[in-house]
């Protein structure tokens, strides 16, 4: 099988591609890395011809010549590069408001960027790959996955490492083997919850997290949210969600930091690369050096704003987005059966108040045939009100995005409940105009 990588200069590849020669996926016969910046891609193929046992990589910097003839498309694409990421911040903190890569006014004015180029690559592969699977890491993932299904239909997945890193996180915490583990999560993506987790015989572990401070407070989301709050709510929330629970404690801490998540990573990156391409033979220690300060420093924001603490060995070695995007691989490929992941598809029926073909982020069972969410029970008023906001304001996104309608734009970023006003929202679009 032939696997496309788009955004193949990108700093998740090396992960996606060691996985493959770990021999966790399905057979591929050959990787195809597309990048628009050479010297990104040159980079990255350094980094990735130092994994032993992998499969012949080669480059390409045009897109039909990407994904011609491909059996599998992982799009990871950053449209306006590190230097969009940071004006999507700035802006909106510069107005008072959150600036985030996926969350408020910043991921809005990504999708807004992202979404015209993300259609563009599916119609180029309904075209030139028509059986091809399509498995979206853009972010913001749940948006952009909504679009290019306007075009692919099932056959675009969006996938999220955020999801899996809690489930595995609360198993831990519960004393449990999270490979073995029964969950319910649903929401939209970096908006949703654990709902349910369950031991192989039957145990309530989520019951038993709840109940117990000093294991709910020992993990990421624990140390996030607090042991009182997580018991009012009954579930665990995605991370993302503390940029809504504690809106003001989140923003007061985003705005007392020197720089930006972006600055930051606009920075860093910059170093990374002009040094792995002055010295090549070193691109995969510095690739490792600097994957690590990245996870390292990873929300360090709200974990200032909820205490202070560092995050825990198990969560700083990586292995989220590929473990799901090949594990997701391997179930459509057919080679296991019965596959249960936390995926972004279309909702079908499963949360009954929301559109059928809106993009949600649930449990699936995913084989040869594609992902199916799994039924659900239903929703809660807060949660489903949040779900159902958030969904309002990411197909405005998205029709402004494809018919640069201002007046969707708007409506986009002044629904937006980290947005306080219409005004505010006026001077976002008015300043990223310019």
């Amino acid at each position: 099988m032939r696997l496309t990588i788009l955004g193949g200069g990108g700093f998740r590849v090396p992960l996606v591609y060691g996985a493959l020669a770990g021999g966790r996926a399905a057979e591929v016969t050959e990787v195809t890395l597309y990048d628009t910046d050479p010297v990104r891609l040159s980079v990255v193929r350094a980094v990735v011809d130092s994994v032993p046992g992998g499969p012949p990589v080669r480059t390409a910097t045009d897109l039909d010549d990407a994904v011609r003839g491909a059996d599998f498309v992982f799009s990871a694409i950053r449209v306006g590069g590190t230097a969009g990421r940071v004006a999507d911040e700035r802006v909106p903190l510069d107005e008072g408001v959150l600036g985030q890569e996926t969350v408020g006014a910043g991921g809005i004015l990504y999708g807004l960027r992202t979404v015209p180029v993300a259609l563009r690559i599916a119609e180029r592969v309904k075209a030139l790959a028509p059986g091809a699977w399509v498995i979206n890491f853009t972010n913001p993932a749940g948006t952009v996955t909504e679009a290019m299904a306007q075009v692919l239909g099932d056959r675009v997945i969006g996938i999220c490492d955020s999801p899996v890193g809690l489930v595995r996180r609360a198993a831990r915490a519960a004393g449990a083997d999270p490979d073995t583990v029964a969950y319910a999560y649903v929401g939209l993506n970096h908006l949703g919850w654990l709902r349910s987790l369950t031991a192989a015989d039957g145990t309530d572990l989520l019951a038993r997290l709840l109940a117990d401070r000093a294991a709910l407070e020992s993990f990421e989301e624990g140390r996030l949210f607090g042991a009182e709050w997580l018991r009012a709510l009954g579930s665990l929330p995605n991370e993302y969600l503390h940029y809504y629970y504690f809106r003001r404690e989140a923003l007061a801490a985003v705005r007392a930091a020197d720089r930006t998540r972006g600055e930051f990573l606009a920075e860093q990156q910059e170093a990374f690369f002009a040094a792995a391409a002055r010295e090549p033979e070193r691109a995969a220690e510095l690739w490792e050096r600097t994957r690590r300060e990245r996870e390292e420093t990873y929300m360090a924001e709200s974990r200032a704003a909820s205490g202070g603490w560092e995050r825990e060995e198990e969560d700083l070695a990586g292995g989220g987005y590929d473990r799901v995007a090949l594990a997701l691989m391997r179930a459509v490929a057919g080679d296991v059966r019965g596959t249960r992941l936390i995926l972004n598809v279309r909702n079908g029926t499963t949360v009954p108040e929301l559109p059928a073909d809106a993009v949600i982020e649930t449990v699936c069972e995913v084989d040869a045939r594609g992902a199916r969410p799994v039924p659900c029970a239903p929703l809660g008023e807060a949660e489903l009100g949040l779900m159902l906001q958030l969904k309002a304001v990411e197909r405005a996104t998205v029709e402004a995005a494809v018919f640069k309608d201002r007046t969707a734009a708007l409506r986009a970023l002044a629904l937006h409940p980290l947005v306080d006003s219409p005004a505010v929202a006026d001077r976002i679009l008015e300043r990223v105009a310019r």
